[in-house]
């Protein structure tokens, strides 16, 4: 993620301030971070730690440490976790509104808030009268306020709308696992629904790795870095990605760790899935192979990161041999899922790389190009 300037063009040019940069960082790091107390939800066996939700129990909202244990307090400081990744995707999207426009949508996104929480509320009251899910029913309310003031906002943006539009995906995402997780707990840990929720947390270190390549980028026009046979190839190698991290959540779905005990599985074999697993998983290794030589030996944009990811992989694939081999025990399990985030993100660096900003005196051209495309 390197730095070039954000204000190379006075037409487009915003203040990216210091506590943006900063938060922007930690919103990055907190998505990692909650990968990991998620797995060890799963892998303690603690995923029915709170037998309700949002509710920890049905009387308490924190876990009763006499009654529930320590798999209560797993349980609940994974909950408190998507409370500080909430805290930071907000404050991230607030600060990005100011950059882009002052004080302007960051007060229309404020109201739009209050508006939702008060609604959410009315909601809340008059769907526990009538016996109601009055929980599910507030935060589908405020998902869809989010919704709703995302895409106002965004009709209102007038430069820099890819940070705009990352920000906002974070924040609606964040809302909408805490949503998912609530379902997971209420299903019993539904194997599919655990898996998902895994799944969707990857893609927001994604999302979150990309507001920082774009936060650093500069704005404008930007053209091909690349060869076309390249970036058709990096693509490529993103299927091959793609196929290994979800043969990797079906296969965890079907193994020992289900997040309680008593919790049955998604009924596949194990066994076989995990061989599956492995396909994608040597095809991506082998594409990356390529992609590091080519790019090294005609010196292209991604070759810092292509040795980032195929790092990634390569441990990720060595991690995987070794569980595998030991019978599967949860610290590498662990393991092994915070890297499928970080290969994800580096792989999400790297084509964002595959294109470069035009130049000053280019990018006239290049938007009426694009304008009669």
């Amino acid at each position: 993620m390197h730095a070039s300037s954000v204000t190379s063009r006075p037409e487009t040019s915003i203040v990216i301030s210091r506590p943006l940069r900063v938060l922007a960082w930690l919103s990055f790091l907190a998505e990692v971070i909650i990968i990991g107390t998620g797995g060890a939800v799963r892998l303690t066996g603690s995923g029915l730690g709170c037998s309700e939700w949002p509710l920890c129990t049905p009387e308490s909202f924190t876990p009763i440490l006499e009654v529930q244990g320590v798999h209560g307090v797993i349980e609940f400081g994974n909950r408190t976790m998507t409370g500080l990744v909430g805290l930071l995707a907000l404050a991230v999207l607030m600060l990005t509104l100011q950059a882009l426009s002052g004080r302007r949508l960051v007060l229309r996104a404020v109201w739009f808030a209050v508006g939702g929480i008060v609604v959410a509320i009315g909601v809340f009251i008059v769907a526990s009268a009538l016996g109601l899910p009055a929980a599910a029913l507030m935060s589908t309310v405020l998902l869809l306020t989010v919704l709703v003031g995302a895409v106002d906002s965004l009709r209102r943006v007038g430069q820099r709308r890819d940070l705009a539009v990352l920000a906002w995906i974070v924040l609606v995402g964040v809302m909408a696992q805490a949503v998912v997780g609530g379902f997971a707990v209420l299903t019993d840990l539904n194997a599919f629904i655990v898996g998902f929720h895994y799944t969707s947390s990857l893609l927001l270190v994604c999302v979150t790795a990309a507001y920082l390549v774009r936060m650093y980028a500069a704005p404008g026009p930007r053209e091909s870095a690349v060869p076309r046979w390249f970036a058709v190839l990096t693509h490529v190698t993103g299927l091959a990605l793609a196929l290994t991290i979800l043969f990797g959540v079906l296969t965890t779905g079907s193994g020992p760790h289900s997040g309680d005990a008593n919790i049955q599985r998604n009924g596949f074999d194990a066994t076989w899935l995990a061989h599956v697993h492995s396909w994608p998983g040597y095809v991506l290794a082998a594409l990356i192979v390529v992609l590091l030589i080519s790019a090294w030996t005609l010196h292209l944009p991604p070759r810092n990161w292509l040795i980032v990811l195929a790092g990634a992989v390569l441990v990720q694939v060595l991690v995987g041999v070794l569980q595998a081999r030991h019978g599967l025990p949860p610290v590498l399990v662990g393991i092994h899922m915070m890297l499928a985030s970080l290969s994800a993100a580096a792989y999400t660096v790297v084509v964002l790389n595959l294109k470069r900003p035009v130049a000053a005196e280019q990018a006239p051209a290049v938007a009426a190009h694009a304008g009669h495309a």
